[in-house]
């Protein structure tokens, strides 16, 4: 077997990579997907990304070091609630922190999630994106050169 880096969302993981025949074996024996320890491991992979201590992070979050230790581990299963409390103290929204976990469980699982949503639904269900982002850049690129010129 050969490890092989695997990149989701900025942070690399490395996956083993065997021949042909291990790959089919692999996917008739889909590894089950625990949700506490990809959570787990998005809140640690966030926390040092910012270089900061499981002591600092509890301490915000007013949650126990331990408890916060095990969180991240995997563990505990933290409750919505809690999940709440650490991402503010990591000054992330919990969306996003959930966002990348459905994302490593996606790939885990082997679908393909795009990036991008596709025209035809933000037509049907959202504004047009494009559109409105030209409209946000002109209106903040007129802001620019009006304060400039001030």
């Amino acid at each position: 077997m050969v490890k092989q880096p695997v990149s989701v969302n900025g942070v690399v993981r490395w996956k083993d990579v065997g021949l042909a025949d291990q790959a089919k074996s692999e996917q008739k024996e889909r590894k089950m997907v625990v949700l506490r320890h990809e959570i787990g491991d998005v809140l640690r992979d966030v926390r040092q990304r910012q270089g900061r201590t499981l002591r600092e992070v509890s301490h915000s979050a007013r949650v126990s070091l331990g408890y916060l230790s095990e969180v991240e581990r995997g563990q505990k299963e933290a409750s919505s609630e809690l999940l709440s409390s650490i991402c503010s103290a990591l000054d992330v929204p919990l969306s996003s922190m959930l966002r990348e976990v459905s994302d490593r469980v996606a790939v885990a699982e082997g679908v393909a999630v795009p990036d991008t949503v596709p025209q035809e639904f933000s037509q049907r269900y959202g504004r047009d994106l494009d559109r409105d982002l030209n409209a946000e850049l002109n209106n903040e690129l007129s802001k620019g050169m009006l304060s400039g010129a001030l």
